[in-house]
């Protein structure tokens, strides 16, 4: 691609990170309770079943859940190979880099303020004191909604929607992959490749920027 301004957006749950957040939050309450979640999680992102109910159920698993839970698990996250150099290099070149997810903003503000994106969008939980009540707060970041966000975060840094790139991993991201610009699969389930014009089964963000014609610094 040339020169001209790209807005890059990201999933994050095993794209930007290698991990699905809500997964390790699982973990922390008990073991069937994180087999429980992990296969909700796992059909939702083949695109068997819906992921707003998908997420309605494993966040009611986790009602009662600290905040310092949270945290741990939140220390636990990995971020994917290639995912600085992805950042770094883009900015050096004048790109625009954001994350949507379908996880929430207390496991991924840490994560943006580190990488240090230009935007990010996520889910909330919703608290009673210092423990998760089981529900979500506002709207869900669904597919429908990450497409939304593309488009308007596009808008916002007047970028036409041509020079937009959306990088995901699952049914989850299918729509906002088929409506940029370019649609990189990574690391995905069949139902983001079927979806995409691009495909990186190599576990390295970094090679985003080859596919891109984007030299590394």
């Amino acid at each position: 691609m040339s020169a001209a301004q790209l807005l890059v957006v990201l999933d994050v749950d095993s794209t930007l990170t290698r991990d699905e957040g809500i997964d390790l939050l699982a973990e922390s309450v008990s073991p069937k309770v994180a087999a429980e979640v992990s296969a909700i999680t796992a059909a939702a992102m083949r695109g068997e079943i819906d992921f707003a109910q998908s997420l309605t159920q494993r966040v009611r698993a986790l009602a009662g859940v600290s905040r310092a839970t949270i945290e741990q698990a939140t220390a636990r996250v990995r971020i994917t190979d290639g995912a600085h150099t992805l950042v770094t290099t883009l900015h050096a070149h004048g790109h625009l880099v954001g994350a949507v997810s379908g996880g929430f903003h207390e496991m991924v503000d840490p994560l943006a303020l580190e990488l240090g994106l230009d935007m990010h969008r996520a889910n909330r939980f919703e608290w009673e004191g210092d423990a998760l009540t089981g529900g979500i707060l506002g709207p869900l970041i669904d597919a429908a909604a990450k497409e939304r966000t593309l488009l308007e975060w596009a808008q916002a840094h007047h970028i036409d929607l041509a020079r937009t790139v959306a990088i995901g991993d699952g049914g989850n991201d299918v729509a906002m992959l088929r409506r940029a610009g370019v649609g990189i699969a990574f690391m995905a389930k069949p139902v983001a490749k079927d979806a995409a014009d691009v495909i990186i089964d190599t576990p390295d963000l970094s090679r985003v920027l080859d596919t891109l014609g984007i030299g590394r610094l």
